[in-house]
Formats: C-alpha cells, sequence, structure tokens
C-alpha cells in the first residue's frame, strides 16, 4: 500500500501517524463544511433540485479523479477486492437514501444530531470487526463529543416519533462505510478507494436525477456552487481515506465530531445563521473530546498497525 506516494501532510507529521490521522479528518470536516452550504445555496436560494445537485456533485468529483488514471493509467482501478468495493459503496448508498427520507419528515436538527450515533457504532464495530484495541480513552472521547453534539442540537426538545429512527439507521450504514474503509486501505490505495466510490456513486444518483426532475441547472452562479461542492467532494473523501490509513477507526471517529462546530460557522457566514448559548458548551465538549484524544495518542504512540498501513 502507499505511504507517503500521494500524501500531502507526510511532511507535516513524520513519524507521528495520531497527528496526521487527526489533520486529515479535521480537513475532511472543513471541506465537508463548504460543500454543505454550497449544496444548501443551490437548493434553498436559486431552487435546484436536490437530486440534480446531488449527481452533480459527485460527478463533477468524478471527472476530478480521471487526472489519477490518465497519469497512472488503468492500475490506479486495479483491485482484488471488486466485491468490498460494492459493498462498501451500497451500504453508503443505502445510508444516503435512510438519511434523505429522515431529512423528509424530522427536523434537520434533529436528524444531524442522531447521525452522530455513527461513531458508537463506528467503535464498537472497529471492536467487534476490525479487532482494533479500544480503550477508555476512545470511549471517553467518542461520549463526550457526542454529548456536545446533543447539547449543541438539543434533538430532545422536538419530540421523538418512530420517524426518528430513519436517520439512526442511516448512521449505521455510515459507521459500516468507515469500518469497511479501514479494512479496505490494508490492501487498497486512498485513489482506488476514493475513485471507486465516486465512479458507483454516479450512476446511482443519475437515476434518482432522472426520475425526480432531471439534470437542470438554475443558473451561472448555482453551477459555479455546483463546481465547487464537486471538487471539495473528492478533496474531503481522499483526507477520510487518508485518515483511516493512518490510524485506528476507533481512534480517528471522535475527530468527526468537529463537523459540527465547522458546518456552524460555514452556515453563520454564508446564512447569518447565530447560534444560541448551548452551542459554545457543545463545541467546547467537542473540541476538548478531539484535543485529549490527540494528545493522548501522540504520548504514548500506540499505533503500531497505522505505522504498518
Amino acid at each position: 500500500m502507499d505511504q507517503n506516494n500521494n500524501n500531502p501532510l507526510a511532511g507535516f507529521f513524520p513519524n507521528n501517524h495520531a497527528l496526521e490521522a487527526a489533520a486529515y479528518m479535521v480537513a475532511a470536516g472543513a471541506a465537508f463544511a463548504l460543500v454543505n452550504v454550497s449544496i444548501q445555496a443551490v437548493t434553498m436560494r436559486y431552487g435546484m433540485a436536490s437530486s440534480s445537485a446531488a449527481f452533480w456533485q459527485y460527478f463533477i468529483a468524478m471527472l476530478c479523479g480521471l487526472p489519477w488514471i490518465m497519469r497512472t493509467g488503468l492500475g490506479v482501478l486495479r483491485t482484488a477486492n471488486p466485491l468490498a468495493h460494492v459493498i462498501r459503496v451500497a451500504m453508503a448508498a443505502i445510508g444516503v437514501q435512510f438519511w434523505v427520507a429522515g431529512l423528509a419528515v424530522v427536523p434537520i436538527w434533529q436528524a444531524i444530531a442522531l447521525i452522530m450515533t455513527s461513531p458508537f457504532f463506528v467503535t464498537l464495530g472497529a471492536g467487534l470487526l476490525l479487532g482494533e484495541r479500544v480503550g477508555p480513552s476512545r470511549w471517553f472521547a467518542t461520549v463526550l463529543g457526542f454529548l456536545g453534539g446533543m447539547i449543541i442540537l438539543s434533538p430532545w426538545s422536538d419530540g421523538f416519533t418512530s420517524a426518528t429512527l430513519l436517520p439512526v439507521v442511516a448512521a449505521v450504514f455510515w459507521a459500516g462505510t468507515s469500518l469497511m474503509t479501514k479494512r479496505m486501505t490494508a490492501t487498497e490505495s486512498s485513489q482506488t478507494i476514493t475513485l471507486y466510490m465516486l465512479l458507483l456513486l454516479t450512476p446511482i444518483n443519475a437515476g434518482l436525477a432522472i426520475s425526480s426532475g432531471g439534470f437542470l441547472v438554475p443558473g451561472t452562479m448555482a453551477a459555479g456552487l455546483i463546481l465547487f461542492a464537486g471538487l471539495l467532494t473528492i478533496m474531503a473523501q481522499f483526507f477520510i481515506v487518508r485518515a483511516y490509513a493512518s490510524a485506528d477507526a476507533a481512534y480517528v471517529q471522535p475527530f468527526d465530531h468537529l463537523k459540527l462546530p465547522l458546518n456552524v460557522l460555514a452556515g453563520w457566514i454564508v446564512f447569518g445563521f447565530v447560534p444560541d448559548g448551548s452551542l459554545w458548551l457543545g463545541s467546547l465538549l467537542i473540541v476538548a473530546a478531539s484535543i485529549f484524544i490527540a494528545h493522548r495518542e501522540a504520548r504514548n504512540d500506540d499505533l503500531p498497525a497505522a505505522a504498518a498501513a
């Protein structure tokens, strides 16, 4: 597997895989925050159908991956585990369907809070399925970050119905996608995993777009935002794969909590949303959890499996 080749952060954290993995996950969260506000802008402000926006976002991301194929040939798509790629993308696609179904009936803040249960499934699966050591510090960081998300989003205030289970099911499938990513990085390159995700998602998104409004892009500004979102999508996907290639899944997952303050910040800048006081307490817990686990792992350097990846 590739180690330092095509690894833009390798020079910043020599021989420190813990900090490298954390930096990749934070970078992915920042990229996805920009993606989210771009997609929200084209759908809310410019009236673009969400299925069409999703198609163009991932289609552009796929096109951005073509230079990898042109530079390295078809070798970047060579894999000994085609079924693993299909299963990984299928789980991601099923998760998207449950997530979209949940968004149709569950308030957005409640849905995002429920999707934050994904780290619990990742941590559990990392111990039971991947054989990773899940120590008390990792459990503590995951729980602390999750509590921060609950405080920010206050899902209990809206009242739960059976429909609130839909985002939880999405969280389960997306956790499975993360675990598959970690398992596959042992034998597959980051580029191969990322490109197969994009290549297989494109026909799925195209089918959904055709069935619900087509591929219309309403204007130049919307086209620019979609292009921006597509470019950032492939960057974020690559960052996530590199994060899981650099460290254990149970260690990397708590840093995913940082997507909350990053998304809130992006939403405030673009849409003028001013959060209430609960945001700051929740963000404090999330950042504290991430700093705690990063400091502990970097000090103990107990990631021999990642060093060999």
